[in-house]
């Protein structure tokens, strides 16, 4: 072999160890309501659905699904040296209960029109609480829950008020008594502790990074501060009736990048169809 042929044989066989494509790896169910932990090159640029996603120094990324998301998104994934892996993901439908509650108080089903610039104000103050470019890895832990007891609301559900269709349930309702602990579901910060909400009543931000935040609501006691940061299990505040409550309990939702998705999936435990009415959960 001369030295010409001999070369283009080792050219060959070092391009055949390249990785033709980017490495990536996901860790979560591909379905509606879901969060789902990514894995790539630190460095890596990736897009899902065209919009660019935060990839943390370890090469960890947040993808989310909301409850109506349709069937299918585009992950693509282009590591620091070029290689691209695009992967067209399927995303599952999920089954959803619809709850019809008879004899609500008409104050609990249509705010009073002297409310409404009060609700707007409080709208853009929310919005305003929820930044995206938080790069952090927290969302990549395995989430407690933030209080103990019976389930009295699941996610996704929808809600029928004396016959009239509602927005579905964006969260997970624990019944836990007035002044039952609330502590953080994993590592965070503080974005917003408020403590008289319309809707809300006490209602706290915790910044998981990337766009993953939890809210805590109705709580009668606020223990945090804006930009403080919060330990898993730290107690955060106190489980209360306060807002548009009909009882105590304490609403945890979970947004990515406004998406909304079910808490319940991101804790240790519980299986891809999330946590079912009536279970008991957190607590010893």
């Amino acid at each position: 072999m001369n030295r010409i042929a001999a070369l283009a044989v080792a050219l060959a066989a070092s391009l055949a160890i390249l990785p033709a494509r980017a490495d990536v790896s996901l860790k979560g169910p591909l379905q509606q309501g879901a969060i789902v932990v990514g894995k790539t090159e630190p460095g890596a640029r990736v897009t899902l659905d065209g919009d660019a996603l935060i990839v943390s120094e370890h090469g960890l990324f947040a993808i989310g699904f909301d409850r109506d998301h349709g069937a299918k998104a585009t992950l693509i994934v282009t590591s620091p040296s070029g290689q691209t892996e695009t992967k067209d993901l399927a995303i599952a439908p999920r089954a959803w209960n619809v709850q019809s509650i008879k004899g609500m108080a008409p104050k609990y089903v249509t705010p009073p029109p002297e409310q409404i610039a009060r609700i707007k104000r409080e709208q853009a103050l929310k919005a305003a609480s929820r930044p995206r470019d938080t790069n952090e890895e927290w969302f990549a832990e395995k989430f407690i829950w933030p209080s103990g007891g019976p389930i009295s609301g699941v996610f996704g559900s929808q809600r029928i008020f004396n016959g009239e269709p509602r927005n579905p349930h964006y969260g997970v309702d624990v019944a836990a008594p007035k002044g039952a602990p609330i502590v953080a579901p994993a590592d965070g910060i503080i974005r917003l502790a408020e403590p008289d909400m319309f809707f809300e009543g006490g209602l706290v931000f915790i910044d998981h990074g990337q766009g993953v935040y939890s809210q805590m609501m109705h709580m009668s006691r606020i223990d945090v501060k804006p930009g403080e940061r919060v330990k898993q299990g730290q107690k955060i505040g106190e489980v209360g009736g306060t807002g548009r409550a009909t009882g105590p309990h304490l609403h945890w939702g979970m947004l990515w990048r406004g998406a909304r998705v079910d808490p319940s999936l991101m804790v240790g435990g519980v299986t891809a169809k999330g946590v079912q009415q009536g279970m008991n959960v957190g607590g010893d």
